[in-house]
């Protein structure tokens, strides 16, 4: 039991509470507060930070008329748990019509259960197949929302390094033997990764899968970025590749491609579980929220998400090519840089290995730019000469002068004598 003192009072000074052991696990998100942080300043600042799309992104005129032509009182009621009726119907649809399910989950709508936004998914899978003390792989680096959730459920976090093919799976039967047993879960952003922005390759993808089955490994296969590629060819989710696999449990999001705000994702699952799932999430919200899903149901059954989804996927690769430009413009063989062909990041890691970017953040911040620094994505801090870069969220001028921002930001820092030319 952990234990934290109380303020006085008058019948204590000094009365600790008697947390939960879990409480220890419980590490926040630098990703999330960086919201709170920036909220402190009252300068300009090009925000690269939140893997948000950008204001001018977002179908906001879609969804006001939506609104007023799909709520009554029944949307601001109590919903199903598993999500409306509606909304599942649609999502399914969209999904089939878009291909981004194999033909074997056609017409299964017990495999779709609806959440509040994709942490909510995560929380789930965890919760479900997480005891204390279970070991986790997840990739390094990872987005740690997800390795912190799975934390909070006592699990031992193994990380998996990754590279311009995404994890490196032939890496997992060493880390087996090292351990001593086999991961309950794998967790896995395959594709357009947060942060790095690789994408796993289709060996390394079938690989995953034969050594889950080996080990009866969970994988929980996080894919907020799949519809967003915009470049490059597709290649199949785990589930595609091995559909109605019991072992994979897929997590998706409304967030990344119509808004976060919204707050609702969906689960993709064996619906032998459907039942146990639903039980869990009747521990956390009862419902997803009623109104959010009928606007959403809507657009998706008028079409809205096609035509928004081409526009997204053009607009995205001129905000990537803007971006990757001009760091190479900017700051030359100086930085290293990922080349994704879809998603949100570009994942950025400095020569000089004494380039501190957490240190650098600050100076950043009063230069009028922001971003995450590398060891936000790494359990065990790594990275310390990396950052991550989202191009969502601005537009390409915008892009330039945090780009400009940032150098100066960078030569700043710097004392004189190792600022290299550029």
């Amino acid at each position: 039991m952990s234990t934290v003192s109380s303020p006085a009072s008058s019948s204590s000074s000094n009365q600790a509470l008697p947390l939960a052991t879990r409480a220890d696990s419980l590490v926040g998100s630098v990703i999330d507060s960086s919201t709170t942080l920036l909220a402190a300043y009252t300068h300009d600042i090009v925000k690269f930070g939140m893997g948000a799309p950008a204001p001018d992104m977002l179908p906001s005129t879609e969804f006001a008329r939506i609104a007023k032509s799909v709520f009554s009182p029944e949307s601001f009621t109590y919903g199903e748990t598993q999500g409306e009726p509606v909304l599942i119907d649609a999502l399914l649809k969209y999904l089939e019509d878009t291909s981004q399910i194999p033909e074997e989950h056609f017409g299964n709508r017990e495999r779709l259960v609806i959440t509040s936004g994709g942490m909510q998914g995560l929380d789930l899978g965890f919760k479900l197949f997480v005891s204390p003390g279970d070991l986790v792989f997840c990739e390094s680096p990872t987005y740690t929302n997800g390795s912190a959730t799975a934390m909070s459920y006592e699990a031992e976090v193994v990380e998996v390094p990754v590279d311009h093919e995404g994890m490196m799976v032939d890496e997992l039967d060493e880390l087996v033997a090292r351990a001593g047993r086999a991961p309950s879960v794998i967790y896995t952003i395959p594709t357009f990764q947060n942060p790095a922005g690789v994408t796993m390759s289709l060996e390394r993808r079938q690989r995953l899968l034969e050594f889950a089955h080996r080990h009866n490994s969970v994988i929980l296969e996080d894919n907020p970025y799949g519809t967003l590629r915009f470049s490059g060819e597709s290649i199949p989710t785990l589930s595609q590749l091995s559909p109605n696999d019991p072992l994979i449990f897929g997590v998706r999001t409304f967030s990344k491609f119509v808004a976060p705000g919204l707050r609702i994702g969906w689960l993709d699952i064996d619906p032998e579980i459907r039942g146990l799932v639903i039980n869990a999430k009747q521990t956390m919200d009862t419902c997803t929220s009623v109104p959010t899903q009928h606007m959403v149901a809507q657009w998706l059954n008028e079409g809205g998400a096609n035509d928004h989804v081409d526009y997204l996927r053009g607009a995205y690769l001129e905000r990537k090519k803007t971006m990757a430009t001009g760091l190479e413009r900017l700051f030359g063989d100086e930085v290293r840089s990922t080349d994704p062909d879809g998603g949100f990041f570009l994942w950025v890691t400095f020569e000089d290995e004494t380039i501190n970017t957490e240190d650098l953040l600050p100076v950043a911040l009063e230069e009028g730019v922001a971003y995450i620094p590398g060891p936000a994505f790494s359990p065990a801090g790594s990275f310390t000469n990396a950052l991550r870069l989202c191009f969502a969220s601005n537009a390409p001028d915008r892009i330039d002068e945090g780009l400009q921002r940032l150098r100066s930001a960078v030569d700043k820092h710097r004392p004189p004598h190792s600022r290299a030319r550029h």
